[in-house]
This record gives structure tokens, sequence and C-alpha cells, in this order.
């Protein structure tokens, strides 16, 4: 807690004020501790600083009132499961469960909605690079994030495509005129990192001279 003039400011609104300073941006660390250092030094006891505290508390509400399309949830004290637009179940290695104040878990959970919700992508290796940069640069307490509970079907289904491709001794990039991906995401595809739909796997299942189909897993 910081006591600057008698008031305190929650750990929360200290967050934001670092939040609402470099807007997730992309600083240097030095930068983001010299933000650090700079919010303990606030003197308190004149308008100024009571209409920065006023104006924080109102951007806060602001940012906490923002909608997102990703949900994210505490599971226990180690684990943050995050569910993103398109339903996929992902797991962030977290001991935010430990922190006592709910203001602050709320936050930080509301945080992690919207850097998921702007990272979102089909391509799945790219969005998890992306999403762990940006949780250690706003000093989320996080470990690691897991592949997503659709992985092992991703690698599953790109694999058949790759094994279809090789036994008719058709070039990868020859496949990606055919059916008019490109080839860098045909690629990513075939080595389970890039989550497709029905109408794209439709497209290469026809040149394949194959089809889509649903099996019952065996019991």
């Amino acid at each position: 807690m910081i006591k600057p003039g008698g008031s305190i400011i929650s750990p929360v609104k200290n967050c934001f004020l670092y939040l609402q300073i470099f807007q997730l941006a992309y600083l240097p660390i030095i930068k983001i501790i010299s933000i650090f250092v700079a919010s303990l030094t606030l003197k308190g006891g004149g308008n100024t600083y009571k209409f920065g505290i006023r104006n924080m508390d109102k951007n806060l509400k602001k940012f906490m009132d923002t909608p997102t399309k990703s949900r994210a949830q505490i599971l226990n004290e180690h684990e943050v499961e995050v569910q993103t637009p398109d339903g996929e179940i992902f797991k962030i290695w977290s001991h935010l469960a430990r922190f006592e104040n709910e203001e602050y878990r709320n936050y930080v959970l509301h945080l992690i909605e919207f850097i998921f919700d702007r990272n979102f992508s089909d391509d799945k290796e790219k969005m998890i690079n992306r999403i762990s940069r940006e949780l250690i640069l706003n000093a989320i307490p996080s470990v690691a994030i897991g592949p997503g509970n659709r992985q092992d079907e991703r690698v599953r289904i790109g694999k058949r495509i790759r094994e279809l491709r090789e036994a008719k001794k058709m070039e990868a990039r020859d496949l990606a005129i055919l059916t008019g991906i490109d080839a860098a995401n045909l690629s990513r595809i075939e080595q389970g990192k890039y989550s497709t739909g029905i109408d794209i796997l439709s497209r290469i299942a026809i040149v394949l001279n194959a089809h889509l189909d649903l099996i019952p897993n065996e019991q």
C-alpha cells in the first residue's frame, strides 16, 4: 500500500496507473521500472492529486466495464483458465489465487481477457507467443501458458493431411496452389500450429480425393 498525504491507493489503482501510462505498449523494462518508482514518489494534499485519483478511478471503471469475448477464471491455486472467442480452452500457470485482494484478482482476470481478445488469431503458435509476451510486460503473475485443448486434434489432422499428400507424391506448394491456401499457412496446418475451419479442410480433402467425416471415439 502507498499512503500519499494520508490516503491509500489500492494495488489495483497502482496497476491501472501503469497501464494507463504506457497503454500496453512494449516498453523497455527500465522504463517500466522508472514508472513504478515515479508512482511511489507521488505527493498528496493538492487539488491536482485529488483530480488525478478521481480520473484514475473513472478510467479504471471504464476499463473494467469494457466487454471482452474471452472469459478468464481462477481454477485453483496454480491455474487460470481462459476460454477464447472460438471456444478453445487455454490454461495459464499462475499463482493469482494467492492474492487476497478480490478487486485486484478481478482486475487481473479482466486484463487477461483483454490481452487474449487483442491477440486472438487462427495462428495459435503466434497467438500464444504474443500473449506470453504481454503477460510478462503487464506484470501478470504467471509462469507459462498451455497450448489449448484442441492442440492434439490440430496435430492429428495436420499429420493426416501430410500423409495423404505424400501418398500422392504431391509437394506442399502444389497442394497450396490447388486449394488456394497460402503456402505458409498450409505448412502450419500440417504442423498442427494453425486452426482452420471446415471450408478450408473441405478444399484440402477434395484435392486429396478424400472427404470429411465424424468418427466416434474408441470406447
